[in-house]
């Protein structure tokens, strides 16, 4: 059974410089083919960090997620690197921008073995090392993503096998492997770091039987339920063993794209071929807000829309869904402390290399100058300057 979290445990909000956020796709897993994705260099992110970050700025985005490049970093075992950060660092420090680091995006250096013990202990001394080095820096503790999305991680690359090192079966081993290193770099960096502060991010969904199979209505919902599986054994919550205490879940971050929603089990019905999501239009389809409010009143802790996204001519009805959501959530109460746009530049697909439509800047020219995406970019000015009207700041600081 759940343990109830005591209220003079609940972590205090961060403190944001803005409520909107730009996320840069960080991606460096390994293909199929034995490419590396490295998408900070693909989109010209790391060479033109400064004016990316005064982008930013000039939309009033103070927040920024980022990846620091593991494999980059320690390219040898133990030893540390971090000129391949040093830009993006210093952009931010310029324009006055709070940076949360994803230590662990999908990637990890070639010398390691995900499923080994080697994996959590070297995660662990490295993220230390960040958080050492990131202080010299910047004069200040770090904001961190230990390990990005380790549901949908665990899941890509354990179970399903369509992420490298293209496992099956293995999806729970590798989400309590996962956990566990996690834990263990949180307590590595507060060895050395006691301020800092983290993030744990993962999809939200909502998935539910098809009315025309009622008969999968418990299996859909077992289901909907593991998507707290992570945040559960990192609070302790579900197996102890790895470590986890109600300490460790700090903020809690969460994805939430048009995908997010469907019919269990689509993929086992003869008649369907592809995956479908739920449309908002569908009766069934479940508001954000609800979805929301579930996961604060299950961990109270605050929350984050760490990603949110959509592709092409529907990215701005899908911002202001989402924003309408989210206000309405904050009108509830629900402690939501901002929306990053994810991601913030459009990027080459991870599987083909085509380019994705789906943020507010484009790839750059030759000088580093990056089309804006103006229907996006309107929204987004509107849903702000209502954020501002409604002093989401106060609002939060009174809850």
């Amino acid at each position: 059974m759940k343990k109830e979290m005591p209220f003079e445990a609940l972590p205090q909000g961060p403190d944001f410089p803005s409520f909107f956020a730009g996320g840069f796709e960080c991606s460096t897993h390994v293909r199929r083919s034995g490419q590396r994705l490295d998408l900070v260099e693909a989109t010209a992110h790391d060479r033109f960090a400064d004016a990316d970050y005064l982008r930013l700025q000039h939309e009033g985005l103070g927040v920024a997620r980022e990846g620091v490049r593991w494999h980059r970093v320690e390219a040898s075992p133990g030893k540390y690197d971090f000129r391949s950060v040093l830009p993006i660092v210093r952009a931010a420090r310029k324009t006055g921008t709070r940076v949360l680091w994803d230590l662990c995006h999908f990637g990890w250096p070639d010398h390691l073995d995900l499923f080994q013990p080697e994996f959590v202990s070297s995660l662990a001394r490295y993220g230390a090392a960040f958080a050492r080095w990131l202080a010299r820096e910047t004069d200040e503790p770090g904001f961190f993503v230990p390990i990005n999305e380790i549901s949908f991680f665990s899941w890509a690359s354990g179970d399903e096998g369509s992420m490298f090192p293209f496992a099956t079966g293995r999806g729970f081993e590798l989400k309590a492997q996962l956990v566990r290193a996690a834990i263990q770099t949180m307590e590595a960096i507060w060895s050395v770091e006691p301020a800092s502060r983290f993030m744990h991010v993962d999809p939200i969904i909502h998935v539910i039987a098809s009315p025309r199979h009622p008969e999968e209505k418990a299996a859909a919902e077992a289901y909907r339920m593991s998507q707290y599986q992570a945040w559960d054994m990192l609070a302790g919550h579900v197996w102890p063993e790895l470590g986890g205490e109600e300490r460790h879940l700090d903020l809690i971050g969460v994805n939430f794209y048009p995908q997010n929603q469907w019919f269990y089990n689509l993929r086992g019905h003869q008649r369907v071929r592809r995956f479908s999501p739920l449309s908002r239009k569908h009766p069934l389809y479940r508001p954000f807000r609800e979805m929301l409010r579930e996961i604060y009143e299950r961990y109270r802790r605050p929350l984050f829309v760490a990603e949110t996204g959509a592709e092409n001519r529907l990215r701005p009805g899908w911002l202001r869904y989402v924003c309408q959501e989210v206000d309405a959530a904050l009108a509830e109460g629900i402690p939501i402390y901002g929306v990053c746009l994810y991601p913030i530049l459009n990027h080459p697909g991870w599987v083909d290399d085509r380019h994705c439509y789906n943020a507010l800047w484009d790839y750059p020219d030759e000088r580093g100058n990056r089309a804006i995406y103006l229907p996006l970019a309107r929204e987004l000015r509107r849903w702000r300057r209502h954020f501002e009207r409604t002093k989401v700041g106060e609002l939060l600081a009174a809850e």
